[in-house]
């Protein structure tokens, strides 16, 4: 769990990097912060589970599995991407790992869960769908009509809305009437849990209750991860609805940090952890090296890659 929220963290600011550098193109969405959510999430999942991810999903990419290289030639559009730098930071999907995809339209991936769920379901896999989406999508048409949808047939769905308290730069306290969003799980008849999502163990522990739930057949449920992103929202955002005061108290609870102190308590040698940063700064740098080397993509075949 560490060196995966360590990869999030260096794949996220080495891309960072990359695009100040005018390597990567587009509108950009950083993790940094979040980690904990998508590696503790990720952990309570077997290999062959799917999950579908958000415009912020590099780090939901990673926690599931996906290569580096694979994921850093698609940011920079490069042939070798994912999706063969067509993609781009917030369309990256692997379908051979059970990433189903990430997606620019907010809300737009519940139901693609919630019907992967379904599928699943009829054709007798046992396999659980985690979907990730954001504060912002719990209050689109699309995740009420998934969610009852996913409860009525009992589906096997885990629901986990990353709470980092702002869509875009819309702070929660003045988009929801309730205190908590796992609260909405009521009015579908599913259990609904708000869980720190700044400790990696708690939202794993979170999360594998609901998957087994889940994989039991007894239906969905809905998780509210409470965490924060230490970057605007975009590139593009230049934070001003923010105090600095709260990003200083949030940064102070870094997830990274927070699972550091705690491994060392439980007497795990520093050299050990130190040894993964670096193993973890490496395999980015490897990454980098893999997309900058290989080649643009054929754009005689891009249509190919719309149209089926």
């Amino acid at each position: 769990m560490y060196f995966t929220m360590l990869c999030i963290r260096r794949f996220e600011e080495k891309a960072e990097e990359l695009y100040m550098a005018g390597k990567i193109w587009g509108t950009f969405h950083l993790y940094i912060g979040e980690e904990a959510v998508a590696t503790g999430a990720c952990f309570a999942l077997r290999p062959e589970d799917y999950i579908t991810s958000t415009h912020r999903g590099h780090g939901h990419c990673i926690a599931k599995g996906a290569d580096l290289k694979k994921m850093m030639a698609e940011l920079m559009g490069k042939a070798t991407g994912y999706c063969y730098g067509l993609g781009g930071s917030m369309h990256i999907a692997d379908l051979e790992g059970g990433n189903l995809g990430a997606t620019g339209i907010v809300g737009s991936a519940i139901p693609i869960a919630v019907g992967a769920a379904l599928a699943c379901k009829l054709m007798k896999k046992d396999r659980v769908v985690l979907c990730f989406f954001g504060d912002g999508a719990a209050n689109t048409g699309a995740f009420h009509e998934a969610v009852n949808m996913a409860a009525v047939f009992k589906l096997p769905v885990v629901f986990l809305c990353e709470n980092n308290l702002y869509a875009m730069s819309f702070p929660v306290q003045k988009a929801f009437a309730i205190p908590d969003i796992a609260e909405r799980a009521k009015g579908y008849g599913i259990p609904g849990v708000t869980v720190d999502g700044m400790d990696v163990l708690a939202v794993y522990e979170a999360t594998k209750a609901a998957v087994e739930r889940a994989r039991q057949g007894s239906g969905p449920t809905l998780i509210e991860a409470r965490t924060y992103r230490f970057r605007g929202h975009s590139k593009s955002d230049k934070g001003v609805y923010r105090t600095k005061e709260e990003v200083k108290m949030w940064m102070e609870r870094c997830p990274i940090r927070r699972f550091r102190m705690h491994l060392l308590g439980e007497g795990v040698p520093e050299t050990v952890l130190d040894d993964l940063e670096r193993k973890a700064g490496e395999l980015v740098e490897e990454a980098v090296r893999f997309a900058e080397e290989s080649p643009e993509p054929d754009l005689t075949k891009a249509m190919g890659m719309v149209y089926a």
